[in-house]
């Protein structure tokens, strides 16, 4: 097996999942980041997956091996051999070069100190809501430049566009109107102020005579009230399950439950996979983080466990 259809079985299953284990080596990553925008270039990015990786995590889970045999129709065992070819290949890269590269994820290289490091490729968006977006390079917007475009023109113009040259000439002519209001209507305002004073005073009191009557008229009638009742709702939805096993027999998977939830878990069966195997799992999440760090945690006990990410 070639290095380079290991590396694109890794890439077809970042679009899919949150954690890609390669057994022996190291696991794949990945992390949801929003859009955003490169003030230095102003290029703009559309949301993307950022992935990084975890020298620590490096029991086999069987997500890569299964999609090896399905892909490249051969068994289980000689998908893990194809495998443990291409570590060994790696590792022989990193000792010899002190660098490997996996073509459109990333390449590794050792520092001074001969730490494993990585550093991934942008070329590809492994968040499959972003096909087909690709990054552009935005032009700021001239204002000042326009602006004094703009107040050549209202020099020889009557109208009136900035909104400095706006404000003052309605300031100006609001000043001398307000001096024609007041000088032709002061006279006048005492009579229209008491003439305003009654209507409200009529109106008011005719409006609180209707509102008694319609409240006397009305009637509430409750025939059957219904106590308050509150319910308490354990949560076990989520779209990230760290996973404790897979069974062929539901039987032995049902035991499984039985066990963990005996030791204090929220375990439960979450429906058999492609394979036919029934699904054990130690609990599910509603986040990424909350699910890795059960996984950490869970991982003293038994190094077995791993991550799916699957909408139920």
């Amino acid at each position: 097996m070639h290095l380079m259809n290991i590396s694109s079985h890794i890439q077809d299953l970042l679009y899919r999942y949150e954690c890609v284990v390669l057994p022996g080596f190291g696991a794949f990553l990945s992390q949801k980041q929003s859009a955003y925008i490169d003030k230095n270039s102003n290029e703009f990015f559309p949301p993307n997956k950022v992935i990084s990786f975890n020298r620590q995590l490096i029991k086999n889970d069987g997500l890569l091996a299964n999609y090896i045999s399905e892909v490249e129709s051969v068994s289980y065992t000689t998908a893990n051999n194809m495998i443990q070819e291409f570590v060994y290949d790696l590792e022989n890269s990193l000792q010899n070069d002190s660098k490997a590269e996996l073509a459109n994820i990333g390449k590794f290289y050792l520092d001074n100190e001969d730490k494993l490091q990585f550093e991934p490729f942008k070329e590809i968006n492994f968040l499959t809501q972003s096909f087909g977006l690709a990054s552009y390079q935005t032009i700021p917007v001239q204002r000042e430049v326009y602006k004094k475009q703009v107040e050549e023109l209202e020099e020889s113009t009557p109208l009136l566009f900035t909104p400095e040259k706006r404000k003052s000439s309605f300031l100006k002519y609001a000043a001398i109107g307000l001096v024609a209001i007041g000088l032709s209507s002061f006279a006048g305002l005492n009579i229209y102020s008491s003439q305003v004073s009654k209507h409200n005073i009529a109106e008011q009191q005719e409006a609180e005579s209707k509102l008694q009557e319609q409240i006397q008229q009305a009637t509430f009638v409750i025939d059957n009230p219904l106590p308050a009742v509150t319910f308490e709702v354990e949560k076990q939805s989520g779209d990230f399950h760290v996973v404790a096993g897979a069974f062929r027999v539901e039987e032995n998977a049902q035991k499984k439950v039985d066990e963990l939830r005996a030791d204090g878990h929220k375990a439960r069966l979450i429906g058999a996979n492609k394979y036919g195997l029934h699904q054990v799992v130690y609990s599910s999440h509603q986040t990424r983080r909350e699910a890795i760090n059960k996984l950490y945690a869970i991982k003293k006990v038994n190094e077995g466990a791993w991550l799916l990410v699957q909408e139920l």
